[in-house]
């Protein structure tokens, strides 16, 4: 079972709403600085914010990051870098007296209640295959069934994602998906790749990146390694997690094809992906291993995943990909997709274990089936990336500079 829903989500939220309010207040009249930036990320030290803050940094910009537990403070100092918790009377009044702050995530990336009336960043955190935001309606999912309290939330949402005033966007495709899940005017989403996926281009080698897995997951010889990065499902049980006879056919059939499964679950909704007896031919690397899973894609040499946003990062490097979808139909009348899911994913869909096994072993042992889906992967990477140069995180910086520049500087809300 997931271990965050947004109707849990939600519940928090409302609960909250005097802290809201007072932050409202307090943001009108605390005056922003002219040249603080505040960096947070749901991911940690990582993601596009990170990738932003060094472009940031090498301009001499004044920043801070912002942390919200003890992982993150040790990860920024590492880094090297200041920090403070996001929490806090510290916290607010760093993110209240930002002229910029950053996230990857949502508000929360940072104080959550001191957002109003900054130059806020969402650098979002990948391309969008399922509907968010407005499209889709577990956004605004009730805690309680009360009558207008759904539309309330989404009154609420919409009034948030306004303080929006820079989004970047992979490409014009992607543009528009993220206009109408933000609810934002065409002003305010730029095509400038993502800062996220710099690192694919410019990032870690396939040799260093998988060096970087083994530290983590422990050695795997000269074994092929496989990624499996199943989706969020906002709470409910995923329906992909293998049972006892489905774990001691995958772990026979890694076995014979000399692979190494590494689960990345959703950090949101870790699935049960414990198998009893794997004999080393499956491993974990959950977020609490590696918080941002994109600087070692390279390691891998194909993706198991059902609609998860990194069969877009991955066409980048190309990997090929194969698709295991044992909920799509009920998935796509629950959530939604953006196009047809087969026009991503093809054709050859699997939804069983067994099919996965199958699909796999031609990836890892048939040259034309690789071909075929590494082509695949390529067509995607064009129909997505406008630019795969490794520096969109330097365009993201210039374009919220010349937005700057532009506009008059603000005491507190819009």
């Amino acid at each position: 079972m997931g271990s965050f829903s947004f109707s849990s989500g939600n519940g928090a939220q409302v609960a909250r709403l005097p802290l809201h309010v007072l932050g409202l207040v307090a943001t009108r009249i605390i005056p922003r600085s002219t040249d603080l930036w505040v960096f947070g990320s749901a991911a940690g030290v990582g993601e596009g914010a990170w990738a932003l803050w060094q472009v940031a940094a090498e301009q001499g910009e004044r920043a801070v990051w912002l942390t919200g537990s003890a992982r993150d403070d040790e990860m920024a100092r590492r880094a090297g870098i200041p920090s403070a918790r996001k929490q806090g009377f510290r916290g607010f009044w760093l993110t209240a007296r930002a002229r910029v702050v950053v996230v990857t995530h949502g508000a929360g990336d940072v104080n959550r209640y001191a957002t109003a009336g900054s130059f806020l960043v969402q650098l979002w955190h990948g391309i969008p295959l399922k509907r968010l935001g407005l499209d889709s309606p577990v956004t605004a999912r009730a805690p309680l069934p009360i009558p207008g309290l759904a539309r309330l939330l989404r009154v609420a949402y919409e009034r948030t994602q306004r303080r929006i005033r820079l989004l970047p966007a992979a490409s014009h495709l992607v543009r528009g998906r993220l206009e109408s899940a933000f609810g934002l005017g065409y002003d305010r989403i730029v095509v400038t790749g993502e800062p996220r996926v710099d690192v694919l281009s410019t990032g870690p080698s396939a040799a260093e990146a998988r060096s970087t897995v083994e530290s983590l997951v422990g050695s795997v010889g000269s074994s092929r390694l496989v990624l499996y990065a199943p989706t969020w499902r906002d709470g409910a049980p995923d329906p992909a997690v293998p049972t006892a006879e489905e774990w001691h056919a995958i772990t026979a059939s890694l076995a014979a094809q000399d692979a190494v499964l590494v689960i990345r679950s959703h950090p949101l909704g870790a699935g049960e992906y414990s198998p009893p007896d794997a004999d080393g031919r499956v491993r974990l690397l959950g977020a609490d291993l590696l918080p941002d899973v994109t600087p070692v894609l390279r390691a891998f040499d194909a993706l198991i995943t059902d609609y998860s946003s990194l069969v877009f990062d991955t066409a980048l490097i190309p990997l090929p990909v194969v698709f295991f979808a044992p909920d799509e139909a009920q998935y796509a009348a629950e959530r939604g997709f953006y196009g047809r899911y087969r026009d991503v994913a093809g054709e050859d869909v699997a939804t069983s274990w067994a099919e996965v096994m199958r699909h796999l072993d031609g990836v890892l042992h048939d040259d034309s089936e690789r071909a075929r889906r590494l082509s695949r992967a390529e067509e995607l990477s064009r129909r997505v990336h406008a630019y795969r140069d490794g520096r969109s995180a330097e365009r993201v910086y210039r374009a919220i500079r010349r937005a700057l520049a532009s506009a008059h500087p603000s005491r507190g809300n819009e």
